[in-house]
């Protein structure tokens, strides 16, 4: 048992000592870190406005996927890396292609989910090339939206891989 935990957060190595075991990434988030672009919706693991994405060593590189910060202790980020939406930035504020794509497509209405949204997209985004119709469905399955709806995210998120940056579409056609 250890009395630490080390994880990466936006490429920095973050180490947390004598921490709560019921703190979760959630609370960890908004009330240490002041990242308010997750939300709490449920609380729960219901509602998906919570999405963060927590990364993991798999080979040679790191595979992410979308996870529920609301039910998640920041103990279980012990060895891995963290990803949020303020995480997303990129040089001279361009915005990564998923939000980009949910601009464009008008994918947002109260924006109270969008976060949530936008980082289960880009798991998707970053993990696999052109998924199909039902792929798409099956990650926004955890996300739930009362004022978009889900055709403009869905296009939003079949829009994304259109921008030509994703890799593993481009590793796909070659």
């Amino acid at each position: 048992m250890t009395d630490r935990i080390r994880f990466v957060l936006d490429g920095q190595i973050k180490e947390l000592r004598q921490v709560d075991p019921t703190l979760t990434v959630l609370n960890y988030l908004r009330g240490v870190e002041r990242r308010c672009g997750t939300k709490e919706g449920c609380a729960e693991g219901d509602c998906g406005a919570c999405t963060v994405l927590l990364g993991e060593r798999a080979g040679e590189g790191l595979r992410h996927r979308a996870v529920n910060a609301c039910i998640l202790f920041v103990a279980a980020l012990d060895g891995k890396a963290l990803v949020t939406v303020e995480s997303l930035r990129r040089p001279g504020g361009a915005l990564h292609p998923v939000q980009r794509a949910m601009v464009e497509c008008h994918a947002s209405q109260c924006g109270f989910c969008t976060p949530g949204f936008v980082m289960s997209l880009v798991a998707l985004y970053e993990s696999e090339a052109l998924p199909q119709r039902q792929r798409i469905d099956d990650v926004l399955a955890g996300n739930l939206c009362r004022c978009t709806g889900y055709r403009p995210i869905v296009a939003a998120a079949q829009r994304a891989y259109g921008y030509g940056e994703n890799r593993k579409t481009a590793d796909a056609a070659a």
